[in-house]
C-alpha cells in the first residue's frame, strides 16, 4: 500500500470520526493529538489532513479515488466502520455516512453488511459478562469503608486482581499485534469490561456511560484510541495482512507500538485505586495517577512481549465477538 492510499484511508477514517456531528472540543483535541503523534512517524502530514477534514476541504470521492486496489477499498471501509462503532453502536448519521462510503467505494453490499454486523455486535455487547450476572456475583450495594484510610474491601484478593489486570493487558497487547481491523476494535470493550469487573469487585454496579466517562476523565478517548491503534498498524504496513504476513509483522508492530498493553495495565490499576477509595479522586488526581502508571507500564511492555506474541498466535480472529462477550 502506497503513501497516497494510506493518506486516503486515514482521511476517510477521520471523516468517520466526525460523521455523527457530536464530537465536543475535548474529543476534537484528542483526535488532533493523535494526528500530530502519527505525523511524527511518517512523511504524511496528518496534522494538515486533520484540518482538511475538520474544515471540509476534502471530499469523500476525492479520497476514494486514491484507492486503486480492492483490498485498499475494503480496508478503508472496515476502518471507517470501526471508528463509528468505537464509542458504541452507530447513530443514524453514522449509518448514512457508511452507506454513502460503501456506494462510493463500490463494495459488495452483502460483504459490507456482514462486516458491519460484526462490528455492531461488538459495540452492542454489555460491559458485564455472563459470569458477572450469575447468582454468585449478584449486584451488591457499595459498602461503607471502616475508615477513610481503609478504603472499600474487594471480593478479589490483591494477587487475583493483579493477575486479572495483567491478563487483560496481555490479551489486549496480543490483539494489537493482529492485522485485522476488528481485532483492534475489540481492545476498547475489553478495557471497559475490565473496569466493570474491578468496580463490581469493590461493590459498585457500573454502566457503560459511567465507564466511558471514567475513561474520558483519564484522557482515554474511545474513538481516538481506535484511530491511534489502527493508524499505527496502517502506517507500519501491518493492518490488513493475513497468514505469514501477520506472523512476520508481530515483531515489527511490537517495537513500534505496544500501547494497548500499557494503557490497559494503567487503566486497570488506576480503576483499582479509584474504586477502592470510594470514587473520591479528583480529575487531576486520576489523570496524574494514570500518567504515572502508564509510564511504568511502558517499561513492562518488553518484559511481557513474549507472552503477548504467544497469545496472538492462539487467537481465533473469526471468533472476536465471542472473545469480547466472554471478557
Amino acid at each position: 500500500m502506497n503513501e497516497q492510499e494510506q493518506k486516503a484511508i486515514l482521511t476517510l477514517s477521520l471523516m468517520a470520526a466526525f460523521a455523527d456531528g457530536m464530537k465536543d472540543e475535548a474529543e476534537r483535541a484528542e483526535l488532533k493529538r493523535i494526528a500530530d503523534a502519527l505525523a511524527g512517524e511518517r512523511s504524511i502530514n496528518l496534522a494538515a489532513l486533520y484540518q482538511d477534514v475538520l474544515l471540509k476541504r476534502v471530499t469523500m470521492p476525492s479520497a476514494v479515488a486514491a484507492l486503486t486496489t480492492p483490498e485498499a477499498r475494503q480496508l478503508a471501509f472496515e476502518m471507517a466502520v470501526c471508528v463509528c462503532d468505537a464509542d458504541g453502536v452507530q447513530s443514524a448519521a453514522e449509518q448514512a455516512f457508511l452507506a454513502d462510503l460503501r456506494r462510493t467505494l463500490a463494495l459488495d453490499v452483502q460483504q459490507a453488511a456482514a462486516y458491519t454486523q460484526q462490528a455492531e455486535a461488538i459495540a452492542a455487547l454489555p460491559v458485564a459478562t455472563a459470569a458477572d450476572s450469575s447468582a454468585e456475583m449478584a449486584p451488591q450495594a457499595p459498602r461503607a469503608p471502616a475508615s477513610p484510610a481503609a478504603g472499600y474491601a474487594s471480593t478479589m484478593s490483591e494477587s487475583e486482581m493483579d493477575q486479572a489486570i495483567l491478563n487483560a493487558a496481555i490479551l489486549n497487547g496480543a490483539l494489537e499485534l493482529l492485522p485485522e481491523s476488528l481485532s483492534t476494535m475489540a481492545i476498547i470493550p475489553l478495557q471497559m469490561k475490565l473496569v466493570y469487573r474491578i468496580g463490581k469487585s469493590y461493590g459498585f454496579e457500573l454502566d457503560r456511560n459511567h465507564i466511558k466517562d471514567f475513561l474520558a476523565t483519564l484522557g482515554v478517548g474511545l474513538t481516538s484510541q481506535y484511530l491511534e491503534q489502527a493508524g499505527r498498524k496502517l502506517l507500519g504496513g501491518l493492518l490488513g495482512k493475513v497468514g505469514g504476513g501477520m506472523l512476520r509483522g508481530i515483531g515489527k508492530q511490537a517495537v513500534s507500538s505496544g500501547m494497548s498493553f500499557a494503557s490497559t495495565y494503567a487503566l486497570g490499576h488506576v480503576a483499582r485505586r479509584y474504586y477502592a477509595g470510594g470514587r473520591s479522586f479528583s480529575t487531576q488526581m486520576l489523570r496524574e495517577a494514570f500518567d504515572n502508571v502508564l509510564g511504568e507500564a511502558k517499561g513492562l511492555q518488553s518484559r511481557y512481549l513474549p507472552e503477548m506474541q504467544a497469545r496472538a498466535r492462539t487467537l481465533d480472529t473469526a471468533q472476536i465477538v465471542d472473545l469480547v462477550r466472554r471478557g
